[in-house]
């Protein structure tokens, strides 16, 4: 018994060696982008010099300094290949990165902390693109990122309309009848409320749900399982329990990608603009697009945050910015505005497979 307890460990202690080795190697992806070449030769020997004086255990110096040199060279061919990066918000396996590999499968998916760090990485050229979630079909607008529009340089390229499907995950071997406690972000555990009802779990609220399975990995807390995606499964070697155990089957939620520069053909726009506080301002703005039979597809306003008391509005529309018809009411809108800023013109999502 205590010799497969052991090799439970190693088999633990293996994944989690794996996930360090594929973060570093994003990393070093993430640097190929701040440097002019590949090939650096005084790095290489400053860290190999680094695991020589730390390889004090078991491993021994010329184990360590082999490795390590397997892992520079494995960097440098991952770097040679000119991958593109694409950023998220969040731990692997959130539904952010679902979304990322939808919109480039060939794309690597970098994680970021926040939001605003996945803005900023991709203005700094850290990364070529970053996708981030803009509404939901259930809980409406995500302020925090809509708030990030306002004062971005950069432009949207992309959608992606994502079907929202939970799991309910555990670590392998694990009885279901044993599972008391299921952690998950506050919003995944309301949409899952029948589930957890039904089944007598406490829930616990966590930061992230792919945060949540990462932390069931490497944790192991007794009697413990995860709502997360499917995906998380595969990345930390969790057992799905039970798929798609959300209560409202028509949970979507939209993102938006983000480049330096824009694309060159599309079908959907969007803008965001502030008015004057005078009656018929906004109306104005609406009339414009109405005038000529310009579909608007969403409108969100949300308080300026560094100007206390006035509202910017996020507005969509169907249409080409190549069409005379677009350009024409775009340059009437320009007049009837105090901030405007043209976010992109981009592909219109069709709703990823269920």
């Amino acid at each position: 018994m205590k010799l497969e307890k052991l090799r439970k460990e190693i088999d633990m202690i293996d994944a989690e060696i794996l996930q360090l080795l594929n973060k570093r190697m994003e990393t070093t992806l993430v640097a190929k982008k701040l440097k002019e070449k590949t090939e650096d030769k005084k790095r290489e020997d400053e860290v190999l010099e680094r695991i020589k004086k730390k390889a004090n255990g078991v491993l021994g110096q010329k184990f360590s300094e082999d490795l390590f040199r397997r892992i520079i060279n494995e960097s440098k061919e991952l770097q040679n290949k000119e991958m593109k990066l694409i950023g998220f918000q969040g731990e692997h396996g959130a539904y952010s990165e679902v979304a990322a590999r939808e919109f480039d499968k060939s794309s690597v998916s970098i994680a970021q902390h926040e939001f605003a760090d996945v803005f900023d990485a991709v203005t700094a050229d850290e990364l070529d693109f970053g996708i981030v979630p803009v509404e939901n079909s259930l809980v409406g607008s995500i302020d925090q990122v809509n708030n990030l529009f306002i004062e971005t340089e950069l432009r949207v390229v992309g959608e992606i309309k994502l079907p929202i499907h939970h799991c309910l995950l555990s670590l392998p071997d694990t009885d279901y009848k044993d599972i008391k406690v299921v952690y998950s972000h506050p919003a995944a555990l309301g949409q899952c409320r029948g589930i957890i009802e039904r089944n007598k779990l406490e829930a616990k609220p966590y930061y992230d749900t792919a945060g949540a399975a990462l932390m069931l990995t490497r944790s192991r807390p007794a009697g413990a399982a995860v709502i997360a995606s499917k995906l998380c499964a595969e990345l930390y070697d969790l057992e799905i329990i039970k798929e798609n155990i959300e209560d409202n089957k028509k949970n979507t939620t939209r993102f938006l990608v983000l480049a330096k520069h824009g694309v060159d053909n599309g079908n959907k726009c969007s803008i965001i603009f502030s008015t004057v506080h005078k009656a018929g301002a906004l109306f104005r703005v609406l009339k414009a697009f109405s005038d000529v039979g310009i579909n608007l597809t969403r409108i969100e306003s949300m308080p300026i945050l560094d100007d206390p008391g006035n509202y910017a509005f996020l507005l969509d529309f169907q249409g080409s910015d190549k069409d005379k018809k677009v350009i024409e009411t775009l340059e009437k809108v320009k007049q009837e505005t105090v901030m405007f800023k043209f976010l992109g013109c981009y592909k219109e999502a069709k709703e990823a497979k269920k």
